[in-house]
């Protein structure tokens, strides 16, 4: 599925705005009817956005169940004759949608696009109803998994991720037609012939039968630098500028459909060229050694939650360069495609990873602890649970693998990975991510319940990517004892031979908070705890990057562990620097 974009041969229309919204706590608009009509006793509501914090409104940010969206589009004339197509970027966690009284499209998962013909259901020059029911509750089946448990008061949503779970239409949606000759899919993959670049593509479409391919590869100047026709081949680059860390130099590539000398359909996807590689303990970028720095991060901001927002897109990445970071992790789903965009043109690498977390039920909100529940069993996470993964783990990376700032898939993060049940159902899907892309590492993120020797899981990735908390959840306020504590079990975790990147690590911080003896929660203790670890991983030859957690301060469930939500971040909600901020900077910037 190709991003609609605006080109010479296709048009889109955005529908991002305000529409009609209700909450449908009954769960009874879809017997009613409701996608065929203006919907009754609506609100407005932003798109995109996340729903929850617009409304001044406990129960409204506190709702699961069934949520009605509703608006109207003028179908342009001018599309007369041509295909026309309803794109959500996506609709967290699932959506059903109707064009007018006709329900087109259904699917299932929080964070990747989904898409519908619907030439067949409009015509040009007419208005629409687009009418979209999501439903944001979790369930043993669903990626992140929850829980309905019936309680005194009523029904409560649990789940055991550590963010708050925001939901409605996050990200972009479109109208878009192209001719009914088009081009569906488009795959990339590079590599280095000494200085030389080498692109093989692939291009797949519809009503081709008496239409020719041609792609043309030009260079940031827009000078064509090859060109060849056909579905899929090979284009040579001599002298090629390569993608690389901190050089996010793109080509554009045109794939054109041509009946006769008419150019039918065209599209322009951005390549990078650039090699991935685990060599060892070596993880190598165009056969380079690559040290990652950076963070994990999260889509979350004030009032508008998960929502997209390109101001805070642009200011998050001038953070990123002001700290010196090169890299970030997708933590804990994938992101809106704008952050990926930017990522391949400002050169920064990324760890892109589902939305699998919380599939462990000897942790629950990022605190230790059984949560009465066992995470893999026929009641529980079980074979439909894999397969609602698998298929996220094919749509990430359907969605995600022309991007050159990709350079390592994560299928989950902080999983039961100790366990026989664990081995068995993450097994077939390493080997789905691997069917999807051969070109890219594949690994999963180690939580502290699995140390080095217990761990089932680790042994089927590439790479090691560990979370650990010494010094704050375990070794509370001691780091002497912390620090030897890491140093012993990241020796064990050498000894397998492969990179290791420590995805988190970090110090709940309550901004201004300080005292002369660096105790837990002030902005010294959080520096003083960054220094340990750093310690650490500058004497283990096999760690190769570190991601601290988090960029910044973001919202969780209430709880005593959490004070205003989770306050790790070295920068705050608002993105105003703590301490921690300027020790960072002065370890990863080479420049000052």
């Amino acid at each position: 599925m190709l991003r609609p974009q605006d080109t010479s041969t296709s048009e889109r229309k955005s529908l991002n705005g305000l529409w009609e919204f209700r909450l449908d706590p009954e769960g009874e608009g879809q017997s009613a009817g409701w996608f065929s009509r203006p919907l009754p006793d609506s609100r407005q509501m932003a798109v995109p956005a996340s729903f929850n914090d617009i409304a001044a409104d406990a129960t409204v940010r506190d709702y699961f169940g069934d949520i009605w969206y509703q608006t109207s589009v003028w179908v342009p004339r001018s599309w007369q004759g041509r295909r026309i197509v309803l794109h959500f970027e996506s609709a967290t966690h699932r959506a059903t949608v109707w064009v007018n009284d006709v329900e087109v499209m259904s699917h299932e998962g929080g964070y990747t696009p989904f898409e519908a013909d619907i030439t067949n259901h409009v015509a040009a020059g007419e208005q629409l109803r687009i009418t979209a029911l999501i439903n944001n509750t979790l369930h043993w089946q669903s990626i992140p998994p929850g829980v309905i448990e019936d309680t005194p008061v009523g029904n409560r949503q649990r789940y055991w991720h550590d963010f708050f779970n925001y939901a409605g239409i996050h990200r972009n949606v479109w109208l878009y037609s192209t001719d009914l000759t088009h081009i569906t899919d488009i795959t990339i993959t590079t590599d280095l012939d000494g200085e030389n670049g080498v692109i093989e593509y692939a291009v797949e479409a519809e009503g081709v039968e008496d239409v020719e391919t041609r792609v043309i590869l030009r260079d940031a100047e827009g000078t064509d630098v090859a060109t060849r026709t056909g579905a899929s081949g090979t284009l040579r680059v001599p002298n090629v500028h390569k993608w690389a860390p901190g050089d996010g130099y793109l080509y554009d590539l045109e794939v054109q459909l041509l009946r006769g000398d008419t150019v039918v359909d065209s599209y322009h996807q951005s390549v990078g060229v650039r090699t991935v590689r685990v060599d060892g303990i070596r993880f190598l970028i165009n056969g380079e050694p690559l040290y990652f720095t950076g963070f994990g991060k999260h889509e979350d901001l004030p009032v508008i939650g998960k929502g997209h927002n390109d101001a805070y897109l642009l200011h998050d990445f001038e953070l990123l360069k002001w700290i010196g970071a090169n890299s970030f992790r997708t933590s804990h789903y994938p992101y809106a495609e704008d952050v990926l965009d930017y990522a391949d043109r400002q050169g920064i690498v990324i760890i892109d990873e589902t939305a699998a977390v919380g599939l462990n039920m000897g942790l629950g909100g990022g605190i230790f602890g059984g949560q009465g529940y066992q995470t893999f069993s026929p009641e529980t996470a079980n074979d439909a649970t894999r397969e609602v993964h698998a298929q996220a783990i094919r749509e990430l990376i359907a969605r995600d693998k022309n991007h050159p700032s990709v350079v390592l898939w994560s299928i989950a993060n902080e999983p039961e990975s100790d366990t026989e049940g664990a081995e068995k159902y993450f097994q077939p899907l390493f080997d789905v991510a691997r069917q999807a892309d051969p070109t890219r590492p594949v690994g999963f993120v180690n939580v502290m319940l699995a140390p080095h020797g217990k761990c089932r899981v680790s042994q089927f990735g590439d790479v090691l990517m560990l979370n650990r908390y010494y010094g704050w959840y375990v070794n509370t306020g001691d780091l002497a004892a912390a620090e030897l504590a890491w140093e012993e079990e990241l020796k064990g975790w050498a000894s397998e031979g492969k990179p290791i990147i420590i995805t988190e690590y970090g110090a709940d911080t309550y901004p201004g908070l300080h005292s002369l003896d660096a105790s837990p929660w002030t902005e010294e203790y959080q520096v003083e705890y960054l220094d340990m670890n750093h310690r650490v991983f500058d004497r283990i030859d096999a760690v190769v990057g570190e991601q601290v957690w988090n960029f910044a301060d973001f919202t969780t469930t209430s709880g005593i562990m959490r004070v205003g939500g989770n306050k790790k971040g070295v920068f705050t909600r608002d993105r105003q620097p703590k301490a921690a901020a300027y020790a960072l900077r002065r370890r990863w910037r080479k420049d000052l």
